[in-house]
């Protein structure tokens, strides 16, 4: 007689998401469809044909939500960074600064105003909503952003992709002050003289530079560790394998977290700081080989839980206001504020199209809201919970199904016009 209840339902269900979690990528490559939409469908399944599973509902688990979301979106963004191939410059990365100083205030100005216009949010709720969805996401973008890292001297990502890795890359931890600023707003008010003040100076100048200097510094040192004469005699990068991105992860985070700083980007600033130390040897990619594995665990974990929310009532007080909000957002807002980001810039015409539009929001997003929820006061959380769900939702669906087909098409472009200017396809503009 089989038995639906009790653990050995969760230990199937676990096998069964990591099963697939190691082999659908390889299934998947050339399909019009992303890992993240089948383990959307398969969370919804198995919460529905389960019911003795426990309920996924982020509001009913605050405490979980919060730091599985955490983990992961570190996680993620560790691999980001150790995956860009393209030394840091002010100049070479002016893509990424017209994202994060244009793309993402224009974005986050327009949700506000919609989720206090349209939806009807209070004045923190709205702030929170758009802090919130302002990030875009490493951990459900796989498909847009660069893959790995490259050892061969020269290498340089494509404009697209390199993009779109950068920007979420630091755009998850840029996000925060603007997080505090809806936080501040729901225990003191509007008025700027009860917070205003501290939050520039906390949470804006602070904690930024913090980040900033403990990131780069953790990175540097690790990478002249790991990367030196001495490392080499001891053989370390044969014997440590991955294990030291987990370290240079969770010290990173840590140490900042304990300064007051956002360790989300000071986790981003080592890897990128990690892989800037010595670019072309070959241990990177088994850092980053091991990082993609644990990510992708995190991300089937994360993705089957927001299924089964949606399945358990996620959307239960979501309306047409709510969905008009999010189509909005995703296929409106985020991709003229792109567009208008990246004109004049080095991106071709159909690069910049391509990343305005891939503004994946995902686990990042999730995050915040499950942060902002307990450390604030606010109204609602449950209808805001959806809001962001079915935004996170939408994102998986609308940029999983298209991903795949306009990378490729924007391949092809680009080398055609390399072969026609009888240059490097990455160094092409498409």
């Amino acid at each position: 007689m089989l038995h639906v209840d009790g653990p050995a339902t969760i230990f199937l269900a676990v096998g069964l998401a990591t099963l697939a979690a190691a082999v659908l990528p390889r299934l998947l490559v050339r399909a019009p469809i992303s890992m993240p939409t089948v383990f959307l469908a398969m969370g919804a399944l198995m919460f529905w044909l389960l019911p003795s599973l426990p309920d996924p509902s982020p509001t009913e688990h605050p405490d979980v939500a919060v730091h599985l979301t955490e983990i992961c979106v570190i996680v993620s963004l560790m691999g980001a960074g150790l995956a860009i191939n393209r030394p840091f410059s002010w100049r070479s990365w002016g893509t990424t600064w017209r994202l994060l100083a244009i793309t993402m205030p224009l974005s986050m100005l327009v949700v506000g105003l919609l989720g206090w216009a349209a939806l009807g949010l209070g004045a923190a709720s709205a702030i929170l909503l758009a802090a919130a969805l302002a990030p875009t996401d490493p951990v459900l973008a796989t498909e847009v952003q660069v893959s790995e890292p490259v050892d061969e001297s020269g290498t340089q990502d494509d404009e697209a992709r390199f993009a779109l890795t950068s920007e979420a890359g630091l755009n998850d931890g840029l996000a925060f002050p603007f997080t505090y600023a809806a936080i501040a707003v729901s225990l003191s008010g509007l008025a700027p003289g009860g917070w205003l003040g501290r939050w520039l100076l906390l949470d804006v100048v602070w904690r930024l530079s913090v980040a900033v200097a403990i990131g780069f510094l953790v990175g540097w040192l690790l990478g002249r560790l790991f990367f030196s004469s001495f490392a080499e005699r001891l053989r370390i990068t044969e014997h440590t394998q991955g294990f030291v991105a987990l370290a240079a992860t969770f010290l990173a985070y840590g140490l900042t977290e304990v300064a007051e700083g956002y360790g989300f980007v000071a986790v981003f600033v080592s890897a990128v700081a990690l892989r800037g130390t010595e670019r072309e040897h070959e241990y990177h990619k088994v850092l980053h080989a091991f990082v993609e594995q644990i990510e992708r665990l995190l991300t089937v974990a994360v993705i089957v839980l927001v299924g089964g929310a949606v399945v358990r009532g996620a959307f239960s007080g979501i309306g047409w206001a709510e969905v008009g909000v999010a189509l909005a957002f995703l296929l409106v807002v985020r991709p003229l504020a792109g567009w208008l980001a990246l004109s004049g810039g080095r991106t071709g015409p159909v690069e910049r199209a391509v990343v305005a539009f891939f503004g994946v929001r995902g686990v990042g997003s999730l995050f915040y809201i499950a942060y902002a929820v307990q450390e604030g006061e606010f109204p609602a959380v449950d209808r805001l919970w959806g809001i962001v769900l079915l935004v996170v939702v939408g994102s998986v669906l609308i940029h999983g199904a298209a991903a795949t087909p306009a990378m490729r098409a924007l391949d092809r472009r680009r080398d055609r016009h390399a072969e026609a200017a009888g240059s490097s396809p990455a160094e092409t503009p498409a």
